[in-house]
C-alpha cells in the first residue's frame, strides 16, 4: 500500500518508498513493480506522473488526476517555482556548512550538452564513528539539507559527489566501501536521500501547498542511532526554509 500524503479531486501526493521504480523504463533494469501501476490499482483509476524521483530515492511524489493537471504541474517544475527539499546522509563534513554548488550537468541522463545546475545545501548535523576504513581509524558523516534550484538528472547526487561528499548508498556516484560499511555496521541497505518537502501552487486555484513526507523506519533508526533528533532537525529545516524564501529571487528576476 502506497502512503498517501495528500489527496483531492485534482492531485495526489504520495510518499514513494526507496527502491521502488516510479514507472517502466530502460533505467530501472529488472524492476518488477512500479509505483504508478500500484497506485492505479490502489485508487482504481487512471493517474499521471507530474514529475519523477530516482528509484533509490524516497519521499514526496506528485501524481495528477488528469493530463491537464499533470501538464500544469509540469510547467511549475520547468519554471522553477516548485521548492524541493531533500535530506541526505553524506560522507565527510561539508565545508562551508552552507553554500551553493554551481556545476553544469547534462540536461538528460548522461549525454547531451551541459546546462547550468545549482543546488543549495546546509549541513544539519555531524558524527564521527570509531570504525576503521582504509587509512582512517574513524569515519565522518553528515546530515545535509539540499534544495536543488534546477532539475537536472540525478542533480543532488552528482553535485554532492562533485564536492567529495557523496550520498551514502549511492551505487552510481558514491563510495562502495562506505556503502558496505553502512550495511555491515548499521543495517542500512538503502540510499540515504529523501525528498522531504515540496512547496508549490495548487494547479486549480493557485493556493499555496506544502507537503512533507516522513522518513521510513530504516532512515529514522539511523538518525536515532547517530543522536540526530527530529526536533533539532525540524528547527534547522525551518530556518533554512525561511532563509531561502527570504533570499529567493522571483521568477521575473530570474529571467532578467
Amino acid at each position: 500500500m502506497i502512503e498517501i500524503l495528500h489527496q483531492d479531486d485534482d492531485l495526489i501526493a504520495v510518499n514513494k518508498p526507496a527502491g521502488l521504480a516510479v514507472h517502466r523504463s530502460k533505467m530501472v533494469g529488472n524492476a518488477e513493480e512500479f509505483l504508478i501501476d500500484l497506485l492505479r490499482e490502489q485508487l482504481g483509476g487512471t493517474v499521471y506522473l507530474a514529475h519523477r524521483l530516482d528509484r533509490a530515492t524516497s519521499g514526496v511524489l506528485l501524481i495528477a488526476r488528469s493530463s491537464e493537471i499533470a501538464a500544469a504541474l509540469g510547467e511549475q517544475f520547468m519554471g522553477r517555482s516548485v521548492r524541493k527539499q531533500y535530506l541526505a546522509v553524506v560522507r565527510g563534513w561539508p565545508e562551508p556548512e552552507e553554500g551553493v554548488i554551481d556545476y553544469a550537468l547534462p540536461g538528460s541522463r548522461e549525454t547531451g550538452p551541459r546546462r547550468e545546475a545549482s543546488t543549495r545545501y546546509r549541513r544539519l548535523a555531524t558524527i564521527e564513528v570509531p570504525i576503521e576504513l582504509g587509512r582512517y581509524p574513524q569515519q565522518r558523516y553528515a546530515l545535509v539539507l539540499a534544495e536543488p534550484e534546477t532539475g537536472r538528472f540525478r542533480q543532488i547526487r552528482k553535485h554532492l559527489a562533485h564536492i567529495h561528499h557523496p550520498v551514502i548508498g549511492d551505487c552510481q556516484h558514491g563510495r562502495g566501501d562506505h556503502n558496505r560499511l553502512y550495511k555491515q555496521y548499521f543495517g542500512c541497505h538503502r540510499m540515504l536521500l529523501h525528498a522531504q518537502q515540496l512547496r508549490f501552487a495548487h494547479p486549480l486555484d493557485g493556493r499555496p501547498m506544502s507537503i512533507d513526507a516522513p522518513l521510513d523506519r530504516e532512515y529514522t533508526n539511523l538518525l536515532t542511532r547517530f543522536g540526530w533528533s527530529m526536533p533539532m532537525l525540524d528547527d534547522a529545516v525551518s530556518d533554512m526554509t525561511t532563509a531561502l524564501t527570504d533570499g529567493q529571487p522571483t521568477d521575473e528576476s530570474r529571467a532578467s
